[in-house]
């Protein structure tokens, strides 16, 4: 499966991923907003496979996608993808997450994360797509406002949050808001 955007190819992950995804998973700034549950290697080698199995699913239900330079189909900048794990029909988790390398390159993000909701409303149908991130993480609140998302809900995440102050927030983004926001 893949996605074409102007710059980027959004395709499912092969083994030549595996180790770029394995180096920046272990970057220590990649690693700030996540508890030690999820900041080992065992779990970013687990979600590498989890990602390969997704990608050979019938019915596809998950989509987690590389995101590589057109031009260079082999430079790993990140994955994003749409996710219905224990989701009601017609809804969608949004994820999308830049190498550390690629950090401050918003445009990336708003380039993906178009793509994905395209994606999601257009080709898959969906009514609402969903995100969860910490409260502390600027950078996926400013690309939801962009998408026109709106927060649903502040809640204390795990206790290692509560360490940092921080919480989970919660924001979902309607077919009809999105149609709104792309017919404006």
């Amino acid at each position: 499966m893949e996605i074409t955007t102007r710059r980027f190819l959004l395709r499912d992950f092969i083994e030549f991923d595996r180790s770029q995804f394995l180096s920046y998973q272990a970057d220590p700034r990649n690693l700030t907003f996540y508890g030690l549950d999820e900041a080992s290697p065992e779990h970013a080698e687990r979600l590498f496979e989890t990602f390969q199995t997704w990608a050979s699913d019938h019915p596809r239900l998950n989509y987690q996608f590389a995101i590589v330079h057109r031009q260079e189909p082999y430079v790993l900048v990140g994955c994003c993808g749409l996710r219905r794990m224990g989701c009601d029909t017609g809804k969608m988790e949004l994820g999308i997450e830049l190498a550390p390398t690629y950090w401050g390159r918003y445009a990336y993000a708003i380039e993906v994360g178009r793509a994905l909701l395209h994606f999601g409303f257009k080709e898959l149908g969906l009514d609402v797509i969903f995100g969860s991130t910490v409260s502390a993480n600027v950078r996926i609140a400013r690309l939801a406002a962009w998408s026109g998302a709106t927060v649903v809900a502040t809640r204390p995440g795990s206790l290692w949050l509560s360490d940092y102050g921080w919480n989970e927030v919660d924001w979902q983004l309607t077919r009809e808001q999105w149609e709104h926001r792309n017919r404006v």
